[in-house]
């Protein structure tokens, strides 16, 4: 199973005359990156909430919110006076067109404008957040996991097409050793009179030329590869891109090896073909787990 690094998770529910909304947000990062805006009244409990998106979410920048609202909330809020009115003087400062923005609406989003007269949340209250927390984070996992499986397919796709050009390779080898033969024979004959050329000496000499030239192992460590690549992209395991990034790296060397051995026009344009499958492979693989 493949899991895109990218999410979302939402959940919203009442407590009391109180009404919670937590909501996450995940896009791509190669480790965990949290920005948390959570109330106030909730700052105390930073810790907690940190160290449960550590141990429940794998890589990601996470945008993770904890809105509270409600009678029950007003109630035990007010706006900071102080800050608010410091923020205004620095916006006047900047000498621009107050009547073309909404100032008031601005800077009712800025951080700490509303302070809770209540310094303290109850553990109930708490406790039904981090449920709500949790809630959210199995709805980001499904939406990551229903990502990764369309990013799954794409990939599995690309490599049964490096499999399938590796395939037509096998129909164009006869004709590029023969053609081989021809060149170098060609080449001979244009340099040297046909009586100074040693046949047996000829034939061992191309031979070897030949046997240089010989992709049997690349073919088959590029299938074992392919192979490979498939086999961890099917196991259970969350996280696997660091993994199959190797695999596509060994991919990517047998292919360029194929590339350089098969001097024919078209293995080569198969080869290409090969190259651009890799690297949709290795786009896609920045964008999981």
């Amino acid at each position: 199973m493949v899991y895109s690094m990218t999410g979302y998770g939402q959940v919203k529910s009442q407590f009391g005359d109180k009404e919670i909304n937590v909501e996450i947000r995940c896009l791509n990062s190669k480790v965990n990156d949290f920005r948390l805006r959570i109330p106030a009244s909730y700052r105390q409990k930073e810790l907690e909430i940190r160290r449960i998106l550590n141990d429940t979410i794998v890589r990601g920048k996470l945008d993770v919110t904890i809105d509270i609202s409600g009678k029950g909330f007003e109630e035990d809020t007010k706006i900071n006076t102080n800050l608010f009115k410091s923020y205004m003087n620095q916006i006047k400062e900047l000498n621009i067109d107050l009547e073309k923005i909404d100032i008031l609406n601005a800077l009712l989003k800025f951080p700490n404008i509303f302070e809770s007269n209540n310094n303290e949340i109850s553990e109930e209250e708490f406790e039904f957040t981090c449920t709500l927390l949790q809630e959210s984070i199995e709805k980001l996992n499904d939406f990551r996991s229903i990502e990764g499986t369309v990013l799954q397919t794409d990939m599995q796709l690309r490599v049964n097409n490096i499999l399938k050009y590796l395939k037509e390779v096998e129909k164009y080898e006869k004709e590029r050793i023969e053609s081989l033969k021809d060149r170098i024979m060609k080449s001979l004959l244009s340099n040297f009179n046909n009586e100074s050329i040693d046949k047996n000496r000829f034939e061992q000499e191309l031979l070897y030329y030949i046997e240089r030239l010989d992709i049997t192992e690349e073919k088959i460590r590029l299938k074992q590869h392919c192979e490979f690549f498939t086999h961890e992209l099917n196991l259970k395991s969350q996280t696997k891109s660091k993994k199959l990034g190797f695999v596509s790296q060994e991919i990517g060397r047998e292919i360029n090896t194929l590339g350089a051995k098969s001097q024919h026009h078209q293995m080569q344009k198969l080869v290409v073909d090969m190259k651009d499958e890799l690297e949709k492979i290795k786009e896609q693989l920045n964008n999981i787990l």
